[in-house]
């Protein structure tokens, strides 16, 4: 049997202490002195965690877990492409987009593929040259309808007309509203053609200006084909621009998802 060593049982010299306490002192200190090595080996410092609580297999778990997240991210994108695949035809089958149309009057127009405008062009007589840019809609306002509980809406798109004659003229520019079937001015100005101001005059509110004055600039608008008829023209075409743009759009989304 082991002994400890004489002097650790008698902790007071002046104590005579009985044998069951000699006893259970004798098998505490060989208890004490067989577990410090085993502590020693299973809490090394060398080791982050005690060899009791490693995994028996480390590299299976990771391994485990990166397909489990693989396949997650699988599932995900498998839903986002179905999802807009039956966008997509749901588009197609339901009024499709036509193909747009690639002049209005005298004017042949450049569809901007992409863009969020398009842009028309013409010449007027032997000087004039005359561009359109037109956004797609941007607004609208309520129309109320006393024979319905719901109100329509008008759109709203912003179109700007620049008439020039010549590389070296001024230029009038127009800033107009175009509603679903008629035209309003909202500003008339003159700019120069090198635009070197940096704050120019740029005139009244149109509204302001003497009415028959007013009507001299739509009817010299009119002369040109830029009325009523180009409002409804516009708006038509940007009907068919949007659903055309959207499914661009969707098109566009799915291909970079299914892109490796």
């Amino acid at each position: 049997m082991l002994k400890p060593q004489s002097g650790i049982l008698n902790l007071n010299p002046n104590e005579n202490p009985s044998p069951k306490k000699q006893q259970r002192s004798r098998q505490a200190a060989s208890m004490a002195w067989l577990i410090r090595p085993l502590r020693r080996t299973l809490f090394s410092p060398s080791l982050r965690t005690p060899l009791l609580h490693q995994h028996p297999n480390s590299t299976s778990f990771s391994n485990s877990r990166n397909y489990i997240s693989d396949m997650r991210k699988s599932a995900f994108q498998d839903n986002i492409l179905r999802l807009l695949r039956k966008e997509i035809q749901y588009e197609h089958d339901h009024c499709p987009p036509k193909q747009p149309t690639t002049r209005f009057n005298s004017f042949t127009v450049d569809d901007r593929s992409g863009e969020q405008w398009i842009r028309l062009k013409r010449k007027f007589g032997e000087k004039e040259d005359i561009t359109i840019d037109v956004t797609m809609f941007d607004g609208s306002v309520p129309v109320p309808d006393s024979g319905q509980v719901q109100s329509d809406e008008q759109l709203h798109i912003t179109f700007i007309v620049n008439i020039s004659k010549g590389d070296d003229s001024d230029v009038l520019e127009i800033v107009c509203s175009a509603w679903p079937n008629t035209i309003d001015i909202q500003k008339f100005y003159v700019r120069g053609c090198n635009r070197t101001a940096n704050h120019p005059y740029t005139g009244p509110e149109f509204k302001e200006l003497d009415e028959q004055l007013q009507d001299s600039l739509y009817e010299f608008l009119e002369e040109r084909s830029i009325n009523d008829g180009l409002a409804i023209f516009l708006h038509e075409y940007m009907k068919n621009k949007d659903k055309t743009e959207f499914i661009r759009w969707l098109q566009t989304v799915k291909s970079h998802i299914e892109k490796k």
